[in-house]
C-alpha cells in the first residue's frame, strides 16, 4: 500500500530529503510531498552578501519546479500552521489539512532574542531572502538621506552577535558601506561599524589565530569590537549596553542566537528550553514515532554532549541519512545511526576575503579561504541538481 510521506520545508534538510527519498522509492511504494510556503529554495548561508547588493538575490533563490521537475515529488505551497501527531495531519494556513503515514519536520529555526526589551520590535534579523532585501534597502536609504539630514546615527551600522552570520555580514558591511559612501558624497570617515557580543570573543569555536586573523582584517577596515559587552535594551534608533554606555544608530542588526520553531513546541514534541526537538540515533522524534525532525529545529549533539552549531552541511547531511529511513521505513531493514561528518568551517569576511579550518588540521585564510567557500556552495548546488545563477 502507497504510504503518504510528507515532508515540511525546502530548505538545506528538507530539501535534500526530498529528493533523496524520490531515489529510494518508486511511486508505486510512497507519494511524496513537500511543503513549502515559498516556490523557491533560498540559499540562506549567503543572505549576507544579497543584504549589502554584493550578490543578486535571483542567484540565492532557486525555482523549486526547476530542481524538482523530473521528481516524483509533489510540491505544495503553504504555510504550516499546526502538526497533530496524533491524528498524523498537517494543518496549512489555508485550512487545509494533509495527511501522512511518515512525516519529516524540517521549518527551520526562529530568532533568539533573549527577553531583551526592544530588541525584537527594533532590529532587523537576517534568515530569508525577503529580510535581505528589507536591510539592503534601509542601508541604502540612510546613505540617501545623510546629505539632507545630516544625522550621523543614519550612518552608524550595529550588528548584535559575533557568531558566523554576524562576523559574515559585518564583513560584508566593511566591503560595501565605504562603496554607498562614494556614491552618496559621503565623507568615509563618518561612516561607523560596530559589533557587539555578550560573550568575550568572536567566532566561538575557532582557532584562536584564525580568530586574530579575521579580526585584523575586519578592524584595518574600520570595524569596531565590542566584545563581552551584553546588549540590555533596544529602543528606536538607540542600542543601550550593559556598561551604560548608548549607541545612537539607525541601523541594527541581530543575528545573536537561534531557537526551535514554536509550531515543533506546540505539537508537542519533546524539546530542549530553546525549543529544539529531541531526537534519537535516527532523527526520529523521541516521543512520537513516525516523524523526523532535521535541521535547525532538532537538536543533534556532538560527542562531548554539546548542541551542534546549525550549518547548511549539518542540515543537508540530516536530510540525506532522513531519506535512507524512509526507505527502510518502507521496505523494511535495519537503519545506521546518524552520524554527522563535517567536513570543516568557513566564515567570510566579505569579498575575496575568509578564514577556515577543513578537516582537522588544514588552516586556510584569505582570498584561497574564499574559494573554498565558493566551492561548497558549488558542491551543493550539484547535490540538489541546481545550477549556480550569476551574481
Amino acid at each position: 500500500m502507497e504510504k503518504q510521506i510528507v515532508i515540511l520545508g525546502a530548505g538545506y534538510a528538507g530539501l535534500v530529503c526530498a529528493i533523496q527519498t524520490h531515489k529510494y522509492l518508486a511511486s508505486s511504494e510512497a507519494k511524496i510531498t513537500l511543503v513549502n510556503k515559498h516556490s523557491y529554495h533560498q540559499l540562506i548561508t549567503l543572505l549576507h552578501e544579497s543584504a549589502v547588493g554584493a550578490r543578486s538575490d535571483r542567484s540565492l533563490r532557486i525555482p523549486l519546479e526547476k530542481v524538482l521537475h523530473d521528481k516524483d515529488v509533489t510540491l505544495h505551497k503553504g504555510t504550516v500552521t499546526k502538526i497533530a501527531p496524533d491524528a498524523k495531519q498537517v494543518v496549512l494556513e489555508d485550512g487545509k489539512s494533509l495527511p501522512y503515514d511518515l512525516l519529516v519536520i524540517a521549518i527551520g529555526s526562529e530568532t533568539e532574542y533573549f527577553g531583551i526589551p526592544g530588541l525584537k520590535e527594533h532590529a532587523f534579523t537576517l534568515k530569508s531572502l525577503n529580510q535581505a532585501r528589507l536591510l539592503r534597502a534601509h542601508v541604502e536609504s540612510c546613505f540617501a538621506r545623510y546629505p539632507l539630514e545630516r544625522k550621523r546615527e543614519l550612518l552608524r551600522f550595529v550588528v548584535g552577535g559575533a557568531g558566523f552570520s554576524g562576523i559574515e555580514l559585518v564583513g560584508e558591511f566593511a566591503d560595501a558601506l565605504p562603496r554607498l559612501a562614494n556614491e552618496a558624497g559621503v565623507p568615509l570617515e563618518y561612516v561607523e561599524i560596530y559589533n557587539v557580543e555578550a560573550a568575550p570573543g568572536i567566532l566561538p569555536g575557532f582557532d584562536v589565530d584564525l580568530v586574530k586573523t579575521a579580526e585584523e582584517s575586519l578592524k584595518a577596515r574600520g570595524v569596531r569590537f565590542m566584545t563581552g559587552v551584553p546588549i540590555t535594551r533596544v529602543e528606536p534608533g538607540l542600542v543601550h549596553l550593559n556598561t551604560g554606555d548608548i549607541i545612537e544608530a539607525e541601523t541594527i542588526v541581530w543575528t545573536g542566537g537561534v531557537r526551535g520553531n514554536q509550531i515543533v513546541v506546540d505539537a508537542g514534541f519533546e524539546t530542549d528550553p530553546r525549543g529544539r526537538a529531541k531526537v534519537d540515533a535516527y532523527l526520529q522524534s523521541v516521543n512520537h514515532e513516525g516523524v523526523y525532525i532535521l535541521g535547525d529545529c532538532a537538536l543533534i549533539l556532538n560527542e562531548q554532549g554539546r548542541p551542534y552549531p546549525p550549518t547548511a552541511q549539518l542540515a543537508w547531511q540530516m536530510g540525506a541519512a532522513c531519506g535512507k529511513y524512509l526507505y527502510h521505513d518502507v521496505r523494511g531493514g535495519l537503519k545506521e545511526e546518524f552520524q554527522p561528518n563535517i567536513a570543516g568551517a568557513i566564515a567570510s569576511l566579505g569579498r575575496k576575503d575568509a578564514i577556515g579550518k577543513i578537516g582537522r588540521s588544514f588552516k586556510t585564510t584569505g582570498k584561497m579561504a574564499y574559494l573554498f567557500k565558493d566551492a561548497s556552495n558549488y558542491r551543493y548546488l550539484n547535490k540538489i541538481g541546481s545550477v549556480f545563477s550569476s551574481r
